[in-house]
C-alpha cells in the first residue's frame, strides 16, 4: 500500500529505507543524492520563498519516501505521483523556519539509500491575524453578520482573493452567502436572508503560512462558533408611533412609542442590537449639543439597547409617556415606558432586528456605525466580494456527531 501525503509516507515507508529488505545494495547519501532533485533553491539571501512549494524529482528510478519536518518537528503534507517519481507539497511553508527533506529512492537496479537537504524560508516583515466575532458558542439574533477585523490592511485585489479563499463558513441549516470587504482591514458575510432560527455556525480563518502581498504572510488559524436563536423583530412606524413586534413572523406585542423630533429624526432602515445596558447616562454635550440650550439633557437613562454607535437606543422614557403613541418628541431614541423598556430590554438580544419606517430622518449607514448591512440589496452586497462568489455553507457537526452545540447567550 501507497500513501499519497507526507504525515503518512513518513509513518509507512521510512523503516524500508533506513533497514533496506530483499538482497538491496545501500547507497551512500552522496549516491542517493544524484537520483534526486530537490526544489525551490535558496534566493539571493541564501534563503527560500515560503510562498513556494517543495517538488522532489527522481532523476533516476523511483521515490520510496519523501518527508519535509520543521525544526519544531511539523511534517509538511504533500502528494507523490501514480508512478512514483515526483513528490510536491501540498501545504504551505511558513516563513522564518528551517525545514529538513529527507528522501529515500531506489535506482532501478537494486541499489537504495536515503539524503537529506536543508534549506531555510525568507522571514515574514509581517503577520497577517484575524480577530472574528461573533464566537464563543453564544446564542445571538438572526441579524448578527459575521465579522473579520485583520490586523494589517490589504489593498491588493489579488491579496484580498487570498485572504477570502481562506475563510470558510458553515452551518446546520445551510445558507447562501458572501463576504463583503467593509474597508482594508474589515470583512462581513452575511446570508442572502437572515440566518435561519436556531442554526449552529462556524466560521474559520486558515491562510497560514500563505503569501498575501509584500512581506506579508499568513499567521495563525482561528475558528469560532456561534448559534442563533428566534427571530426577534421590532418595527417602529415613526408616522404612527407605534412599534410592533414579531417573534417568528407572529405579532407578539404593540408598543406606544416616541422617535426623533424634527432635527432628530430617526434613522430609517435595519438596525441590528448592538449591546445592552440596564443604565446609561446620557449627556447631550457628547453629541454637539450646548450644555444649557434649550435641546441640553444630562440623564440617568434604564433599559438601555443600542442600535448604533452613534447613540441610537431603544429606552425608557417615562418624561415622555404623554407623547408616546401620539407625538416625536425625541432626540433620535426610540422611547417608551419604562415597562414596556424592561420588557424590550429582556426579550431582546445582541443580533436581533430593529426597524424603523415612515422617518424623515436619514437612512442607516451599511457600515460604521452599527450593523446596518442587511440595508443593501444582495446583488450589491455581492459586488463586494473580492472573490465575486457566493457561498453555500455546509453542515455543522461536533466530535459526536450532533449538528447543534449547546450555545448561550452572551452577556453585554
Amino acid at each position: 500500500m501507497r500513501a499519497r501525503t507526507g504525515v503518512a509516507v513518513a509513518v509507512l515507508l521510512a523503516p524500508l529505507a533506513l533497514c533496506g529488505c530483499g538482497g538491496a545494495t545501500r547507497l551512500s547519501g552522496q549516491d542517493t543524492a544524484k537520483l534526486v532533485s530537490v526544489s525551490p533553491q535558496a534566493g539571493p539571501k541564501g534563503t527560500v520563498d515560503p510562498s513556494a512549494p517543495v517538488v522532489v524529482s527522481a532523476v533516476h528510478g523511483r521515490l520510496t519516501d519523501v518527508t519535509v519536518s520543521s525544526a519544531d518537528g511539523h511534517l509538511v503534507a504533500g502528494s507523490i505521483s501514480a508512478d512514483d517519481r515526483s513528490w510536491h507539497s501540498t501545504a504551505p511553508l511558513s516563513p522564518g523556519q528551517h525545514y529538513t527533506v529527507r528522501v529515500s529512492a531506489d535506482d532501478g537496479d537494486g541499489g537504495r539509500g536515503t539524503t537529506e537537504r536543508q534549506f531555510a524560508t525568507t522571514a515574514a516583515g509581517r503577520i497577517l491575524t484575524a480577530q472574528v466575532t461573533p464566537g464563543d458558542h453564544a446564542v445571538y439574533g438572526v441579524g448578527e453578520p459575521v465579522s473579520v477585523v485583520l490586523s494589517q490592511p490589504v489593498h491588493d485585489a489579488a491579496a484580498r482573493q487570498v485572504v477570502e479563499a481562506g475563510l470558510t463558513v458553515d452551518s446546520t441549516p445551510s445558507v447562501r452567502g458572501a463576504w463583503y470587504w467593509v474597508d482594508d482591514k474589515t470583512l462581513h458575510f452575511r446570508p442572502e436572508d437572515y440566518w435561519p432560527t436556531h442554526a449552529s455556525v462556524t466560521v474559520a480563518y486558515d491562510v497560514n503560512g500563505r503569501h498575501i502581498e509584500g512581506d506579508l504572510y499568513g499567521g495563525a488559524p482561528v475558528r469560532t462558533a456561534f448559534g442563533t436563536g428566534d427571530k426577534l423583530l421590532a418595527v417602529t412606524d415613526a408616522s404612527s408611533d407605534y412599534m410592533t413586534v414579531y417573534r417568528n413572523g407572529h405579532e407578539i406585542n404593540s408598543i406606544p412609542v416616541t422617535t426623533g423630533k424634527p432635527g432628530f429624526d430617526t434613522r430609517n432602515g435595519i438596525k441590528v442590537v448592538l449591546e445592552q445596558e440596564p443604565e446609561v447616562l446620557m449627556d447631550s454635550s457628547t453629541i454637539g449639543i450646548a450644555p444649557g440650550s434649550s435641546n441640553a439633557y444630562h440623564l440617568h437613562v434604564q433599559w438601555d439597547t443600542r442600535v448604533t454607535w452613534s447613540g441610537e437606543y431603544v429606552h425608557a422614557a417615562p418624561w415622555s409617556v404623554d407623547s408616546q403613541g401620539v407625538a416625536n418628541v425625541s432626540h433620535g431614541c426610540t422611547g417608551m415606558s419604562t415597562g414596556n423598556a424592561e420588557w424590550f430590554y429582556n426579550t431582546f438580544h445582541r443580533g436581533d432586528l430593529v426597524r424603523v419606517i415612515n422617518s424623515r430622518g436619514h437612512d442607516m449607514e451599511p457600515f460604521g456605525n452599527g450593523f446596518g448591512d442587511w440595508n443593501l440589496s444582495w446583488s450589491a452586497w455581492q459586488q463586494g466580494s473580492a472573490l465575486h462568489r457566493v457561498i453555500s455553507t455546509g453542515p455543522v457537526e461536533t466530535a459526536g456527531g450532533a449538528t447543534r452545540a449547546g450555545f448561550i447567550r452572551p452577556k453585554s
